[in-house]
């Protein structure tokens, strides 16, 4: 029996091995490459191949859209790389017209059932027009829905939403958010990504010492890493704190860290991150909704961390605070709160027992949260899709 072809459709995709960009996408067709020929369609970047086969069914294929010398807007994400550099702006145009040729140029030859887009913009926005007659499904992160609200953009996301087969979101705000935009409410459904579990090994045992700290995630404002390193000038216990991560703040929040027990560890591979986590006491999740609006939807690093055993912080943004039952898998403080996260931490740093509750509940909650329960979900959303 012929197998169903999926296209799927990303900005977000590791070029290299190891090379610290979030492989929530990759994991995901994989998963579905189970049931499925998945095709990931992805703007070039720097150093990554054309081509490449991450299984038997799953295939990457790579456009090019700019002169090589300067074809760098989509290394990393795209709105904080053109933030950083205006002169990127110049990139954007090509990038669209390169993700239509390439969809176009997929559509013929891959021949996809199903078209799944990850964001609304641009992903979804060029799909709608190039996959005409093709099931769109379009899953949402966080930040092209909760920023991007020009009345542009606001349009284009409305059009987008309404033509899908199916949206998925992170969480119940973001939901409501793609309904209000004309999403159908009936195909409308809270799936976050799908995080790669560490082996539910014992973790190591605990030294002496000051107790670890780790913040994970692009160094940008809506993390809170800032809100973190100021509450963390009050906290008398010992500790370290290790951040992963780099972006546009990192200067400024190492800036803020002078005088304290911090390091910064830049981005990670997969393999040295879960050595983190498991070497790692609390994870601290310090989000909060940035100037632009834009706010996390669910951390793939918070699921990882849960999984990783270590009990969280984490501020109360609804994606967030839906997957941390507070009290038990975890503590959930008031977003840009410094006090509250400050207490938060000086209390877990003094009561080990409580720390070790903590992460042996937020190991078991993260079950529902593995790649794999994830994309068993996805699959089944394609087959209902498909069987119409």
């Amino acid at each position: 029996m012929a197998r169903f072809r999926i296209l799927v459709l990303t900005s977000t995709l590791p070029g290299r091995v190891d090379d610290g960009t979030p492989a929530f996408v990759a994991d995901l067709a994989l998963e579905m490459g189970n049931d499925y020929d998945v095709r990931i369609l992805a703007p070039a970047v720097p150093g990554a191949a054309r081509r490449e086969r991450l299984s038997e069914h799953v295939e990457v294929h790579r456009f090019r859209f700019f002169p090589s010398k300067w074809e760098d807007v989509a290394d990393g994400a795209i709105l904080e790389n053109v933030r950083r550099r205006r002169s990127r702006l110049l990139q954007i145009p090509f990038l669209l017209a390169g993700l239509a040729f390439a969809i176009t140029s997929s559509t013929k030859d891959f021949r996809p059932d199903a078209v799944h887009a990850h964001w609304i913009i641009p992903q979804g926005a060029v799909a709608s027009v190039t996959t005409r007659g093709v099931p769109l499904v379009v899953t949402t992160l966080g930040g092209d829905l909760y920023a991007l609200n020009s009345r542009l953009f606001a349009r284009i996301k409305r059009r987008v939403l309404r033509g899908a087969a199916a949206v998925t979101v992170m969480n119940e705000d973001m939901r409501g958010i793609a309904i209000a935009l004309g999403a159908r409410r009936e195909t409308t459904h809270v799936m976050p990504m799908g995080a790669r579990l560490s082996p539910r090994g014992p973790r190591p045992t605990r030294t002496e010492g000051p107790v670890v700290l780790l913040a994970v995630g692009r160094l940008v404002e809506k993390k809170g890493f800032d809100v973190l390193l100021r509450a963390l000038r009050d906290v008398s216990s010992p500790y370290r704190l290790q951040i992963v991560g780099d972006g546009p703040e990192r200067a400024r929040l190492e800036a803020l860290a002078a005088g304290l027990p911090v390091e910064f560890l830049g981005q990670l591979g997969r393999a040295d991150l879960s050595e983190v986590y498991a070497r790692s006491d609390i994870a601290v999740f310090p989000s909060r909704r940035a100037s632009t609006g834009d706010q996390d939807g669910l951390p793939v690093a918070m699921l990882e961390a849960m999984g990783a055993g270590c009990a969280i912080v984490a501020s109360d943004l609804p994606g967030l605070a839906e997957a941390i039952q507070s009290g038990r898998s975890g503590i959930i403080v008031r977003h840009s709160s410094e006090k509250e996260l400050r207490d938060a931490i000086t209390a877990l740093a003094t009561d080990e027992g409580h720390r070790e509750a903590l992460g042996k509940a937020a190991r078991e909650r993260s079950r529902n949260y593995s790649v794999e329960a994830v994309g068993a979900g996805y699959v089944d959303l394609f087959r209902s899709i498909l069987r119409r």
